[in-house]
C-alpha cells in the first residue's frame, strides 16, 4: 500500500502519530492486511473487501453489539476489535475505499496444528467465545454474508449446477456428482436441528489461522476475524473445527487414499469443546455438535463442486481442475467421518462421563 495512503488513512483516527512504517501482513485471501508500527505502537491496517462482504454496515453493528454484551475479564483471551475513527466509526473510507485499524496483538498465526494439545486449545478458545456470548440475544446480529451455512441452500445450488452445468462430465466428475447426491440425507439431519435448536452468538470461521497462539504455543492469544459472526448454531462453529483440524491432509492433498480422520485431534477437539459448555447448553445442542462436522465438510465439498461445475467464478484456483480435487479431497475426509461415527460417539461419552 502507498505509504500517502497509509498517512491519510492513520489521520483519520485519534492517535498522536508523527511518523510510521508500513508492512505487509499475514495469509488472508478476503482482506489486504498491513502491519503498521506507529511510534512505539503496532497496529494491523486492514483494506476491507466489500465485494466479498457486501453489508459492512451489518459488520459493524453487529461489533458493537459485543463490545456492548462482553462483561470484562470473562474470555481468557483478547478479542481484538477495530478502533474507531474521529467520527466514532469503525470503517474509514477513503478514496473510495473502506479501511479498519486494529490493535496488534503479539503471538503466532498456523495454518495447521501440529498435535492434539495444539487442537483442544483451539477448541477450548471457540467454545469459551459461544460461553461469553451465551446471554446474549442472538436476534441483534445481522447476517453479515446470508445463508452462509445453509447446508439446504447449498444442496439445491449444486442440484442447479449439475442440471446447467457446460462441462464434459468425466468418470471422475460422475463419481464425485453421485457422491454429494448421496449424502442428501445430512439436509433431513440440518433440518430438524435448525427447527428446534437456539441461535446462538457464533464466530462462523473457526479455522485454526483466526487465533493467534502465545510465541510458546501454551495458550490462545486472541481469537480474530470476526466479521463473519452472527446468529448460528453452536454445531457450526464445532464442525469448522472438525473439518479444518482433524484431516490427516490438508486442503490440497491429492493423497486420496491417505485423507481420513486423525481420531486423537478430533478427541482433543471434544475435550476442548465440550468441557467449557456442557453445564451451559442443552443436551440435544451438545448432541449435534459431532454433526457439525460431516455437515461443514459437506458444505464445503458442494461449494467446491458447484464451483467447479459453474466454471470456476468464486474460488481462486491455480489450475482448472483445481475446486474438482478440492471437492473430492473433502468427499475422502466426510466419508471417513461418516464411517467414524461410532468411535466419535465413544469418545464423545467418555468425556461427557468424565465431565
Amino acid at each position: 500500500m502507498e505509504n500517502s495512503t497509509v498517512a491519510a488513512v492513520i489521520q483519520q483516527y485519534p492517535l498522536e502519530i508523527e511518523s510510521f512504517e508500513c508492512s505487509p501482513f499475514g495469509s488472508g485471501h478476503i482482506h489486504s492486511t498491513y502491519r503498521v508500527r506507529a511510534g512505539n505502537s503496532l497496529f494491523i491496517l486492514q483494506e476491507f473487501n466489500d465485494q466479498v462482504f457486501k453489508y459492512p454496515e451489518r459488520i459493524s453493528g453487529n461489533l458493537q453489539v459485543l463490545i456492548n454484551e462482553l462483561q470484562p475479564g470473562v474470555l481468557p483471551y483478547e478479542l481484538p476489535l477495530p478502533v474507531k475513527n474521529k467520527l466514532g466509526e469503525f470503517f474509514t473510507t477513503w478514496n473510495d475505499r473502506l479501511f479498519r485499524l486494529f490493535p496488534f496483538v503479539s503471538g503466532v498465526t498456523k495454518d495447521g496444528v501440529d498435535n492434539p494439545h495444539q487442537s483442544k486449545l483451539a477448541a477450548e478458545a471457540f467454545a469459551n467465545f459461544v460461553k461469553a456470548f451465551l446471554p446474549v440475544d442472538a436476534s441483534l446480529l445481522r447476517d453479515t454474508i446470508p445463508q452462509f451455512h445453509d447446508l439446504d441452500l447449498r444442496f439445491r445450488q449444486f442440484g442447479e449446477s449439475v442440471q446447467t452445468t457446460r462441462r464434459e462430465i468425466d468418470s471422475e466428475t460422475s463419481q464425485l456428482i453421485h457422491f454429494y447426491q448421496t449424502q442428501e440425507d445430512l439436509v433431513e439431519i440440518f433440518n430438524a436441528y435448525t427447527r428446534h435448536l437456539p441461535k446462538r452468538v457464533t464466530h462462523n470461521d473457526t479455522k485454526i489461522n483466526n487465533l493467534i497462539y502465545h510465541e510458546d504455543l501454551t495458550r490462545v492469544n486472541a481469537v480474530i476475524d470476526l466479521d463473519t459472526i452472527m446468529a448460528g448454531y453452536v454445531f457450526y462453529d464445532f464442525g469448522d473445527l472438525v473439518r479444518t483440524v482433524v484431516c490427516t491432509e490438508d486442503e490440497a492433498s491429492h493423497n486420496w487414499d491417505h485423507i481420513c480422520v486423525d481420531l486423537d485431534k478430533y478427541e482433543s477437539l471434544i475435550e476442548g469443546f465440550y468441557l467449557p459448555l456442557i453445564e451451559s447448553i442443552g443436551s440435544e445442542e451438545l448432541a449435534s455438535l459431532p454433526f457439525g462436522g460431516e455437515m461443514m465438510t459437506c458444505i464445503m465439498g458442494l461449494r467446491f463442486l458447484t464451483d467447479y461445475l459453474n466454471g470456476n467464478k468464486y474460488y481462486h484456483i491455480t489450475y482448472e481442475t483445481q475446486n474438482l480435487h478440492r471437492a473430492k479431497n473433502q468427499s475422502r475426509l466426510l466419508q471417513s467421518l461418516r464411517d467414524n461415527r461410532p468411535r466419535i460417539q465413544e469418545l464423545v461419552d467418555q468425556v461427557r462421563i468424565r465431565s
